[in-house]
């Protein structure tokens, strides 16, 4: 059923909306300046024809940014995306999609009107199947390349202006992995070496957590797109008090290697995985943007991490002091803002005091410093599917923290944030254009809910569900064992019968017999007399019986 599935949807693929559509990285488009593609319904750009929407001016804000970046037109992010398109797809009611062909976050059907929750579970809640499943779509969208997106990989001046377009195929989840790349690469200021650390459009402020949010849901999207399959949603991963890496097994997202601790497991599909994009250091002192080629294995050594950098994995206590802070975020609202919910999850505020620039990393940041690899690049760090796992956590906190403090949309800061970071900035690099306000809201409201924070109002049928998700793979490990308990219930009733039959025709046979008689039967197996009920106490091993030595 899965290969039928994949296979309808490869034939019927429907467009979705990543990083620059293959129709938009043309030398016409470039130059024209515009990415308003036709919709393949009605054949009209972005679907006037049908209402679905119209190309349209890109409007910017003009509210100052941060001091953090002090430069102005030198990285094609600025602004974004006016260095690459004025023109883009503004879609009307429901839809969405660089060419408005998809529905918003949480609307399905034809004409986008059927509205659903999609719930993100544990990921040690879900049957053997599920898992399997789990995998098979990760390494299929690493397998598949994608036919709708390409990767940039020279800079607009290097493109001559949209003369010489420099694009890459890359696979449906390598677009992700270069997405996140690219939203946090250095700045490239021109020549060898000559770069700016300083800068970062998805991190290190207050995008951070909407800018994730976005991720993972366009993440999820090109999953169900590529599959069929419009029920999957990201599994995320409870890290709190873990004491290692609890999903690095080969049934998940892969063990260590026997041969190298720093690699996977042979027995893993991700042990065959080629990463890119994690090498920044590399192409800065080139001083240029990463290619899209193979890098080599993924990597992996959990726990073998610096300690001065990174004690633990996060604690509960940790968690909850996150999640009692009530500003979102303060001051310079960069690494060093104190009290600042953003701050802390993300890991550069101390979880037990809340002051900001942490002389150790915790929380998200915790989480990539601990796993000693690809995961530990900012840069490279979606190239291990962890990542996806631990970001719906993060996900799932930053959603507790919403629903608890309600905080106004003035919450979010409109100017003065690092550039890429204020409330009216679009997202880099996503085409359709996301704002970052637009995801300071609840995932309620998005079409997502997360199995252990429904709603109270449900209390019951939650508990229920829980319940029976918790309780699902040793259900499904007890489903592979009754066959042979069966098997060895009939044997035993065979084994009964055959004994009651041979009795019962040695009685007739003997029954004149004197040793047959009942009281000499009887005594053939009488135990010794002993009081009914009573405990005794004539052995040391009854004496050592209690609840302890019997668990």
């Amino acid at each position: 059923l899965l290969r039928l599935r994949i296979i309808y949807s490869v034939l019927c693929f429907v467009p979705s909306y990543q990083q620059i559509p293959r129709r938009c990285a043309t030398q016409e488009a470039l130059r024209a300046k515009e990415c308003c593609p036709s919709w393949e319904g009605d054949g009209s750009p972005c679907g006037a024809s049908s209402g679905r929407g119209f190309c349209k001016d890109v409007e910017v804000p003009d509210q100052p940014d941060g001091p953090q970046y002090p430069f102005s037109g030198l990285d094609d992010r600025e602004k974004w995306p006016l260095v690459f398109y004025n023109r883009t797809c503004q879609c009307t009611g429901n839809f969405m999609g660089f060419s408005c062909a998809d529905c918003k976050f949480g609307y399905f059907g034809v004409n986008c009107n059927e509205k659903r929750e999609s719930i993100r579970r544990n990921v040690f809640h879900l049957s053997r199947a599920e898992r399997i499943r789990l995998v098979s779509y990760l390494n299929l969208a690493k397998q598949t390349t994608s036919s709708d997106y390409v990767v940039a990989t020279g800079t607009y001046q290097e493109m001559e202006n949209g003369s010489n377009p420099m694009f890459a195929d890359v696979s449906s989840y390598d677009v992700f992995v270069w997405m996140h790349y690219y939203v946090s690469r250095n700045a490239l200021l021109g020549g060898p070496g000559n770069v700016w650390t300083d800068v970062d459009f998805a991190h290190w402020g207050p995008a951070f957590l909407p800018w994730h949010r976005v991720y993972l849901l366009h993440w999820e999207h090109e999953i169900r797109k590529l599959t069929g399959d419009m029920s999957f949603t990201i599994p995320y991963w409870d890290w709190r008090d873990a004491q290692g890496c609890d999903v690095c097994t080969d049934e998940l997202m892969g063990g260590r290697s026997p041969q190298d601790p720093s690699l996977l497991s042979p027995g893993s599909v991700f042990s065959s995985w080629r990463v890119l994009c994690s090498r920044a250091a590399d192409y800065d002192d080139r001083g240029m943007l990463c290619d899209a080629g193979g890098e080599g294995p993924l990597r992996r050594n959990p726990g073998n991490h610096n300690r001065n950098v990174v004690e633990r994995l996060p604690t509960s206590a940790e968690v909850e002091f996150t999640l009692s802070l009530i500003n979102y975020d303060t001051g310079a609202v960069d690494r060093g803002a104190n009290m600042s919910f953003r701050n802390t999850l993300e890991g550069f505020g101390d979880p037990q005091t809340g002051l900001g620039n942490s002389s150790h990393m915790s929380m998200h940041a915790a989480l990539h410093v601990f796993m000693n690899g690809s995961m530990s690049s900012v840069q490279g760090s979606a190239n291990d599917p962890i990542f996806l796992l631990h970001h719906a956590f993060v996900d799932s906190i930053y959603e507790q923290w919403l629903r608890r403090h309600r905080p106004s949309p003035s919450q979010y800061p409109d100017s003065d944030a690092p550039i890429g970071h204020n409330s009216e900035y679009h997202m880099v690099p996503f085409l359709p254009l996301h704002r970052n306000r637009d995801f300071f809201i609840s995932s309620k409201d998005l079409g997502y809910e997360y199995s252990y924070l429904l709603d109270a109002s449900k209390l019951f049928l939650n508990v229920a569900f829980l319940l029976a998700e918790s309780m699902r793979p040793y259900l499904e490990e007890l489903q592979d064992v009754w066959p042979w308990l069966l098997l060895a219930g009939l044997c035993g009733g065979i084994a009964a019968v055959t004994t009651a039959a041979a009795v019962l025709t040695a009685k007739r046979r003997y029954g004149g017999s004197s040793w047959l008689r009942v009281n000499k039967w009887k005594d053939l197996f009488a135990l010794p007399e002993r009081e009914p009920l009573i405990c005794s106490g004539d052995t040391e091993e009854t004496k050592a019986r209690n609840y302890n030595t019997t668990i």
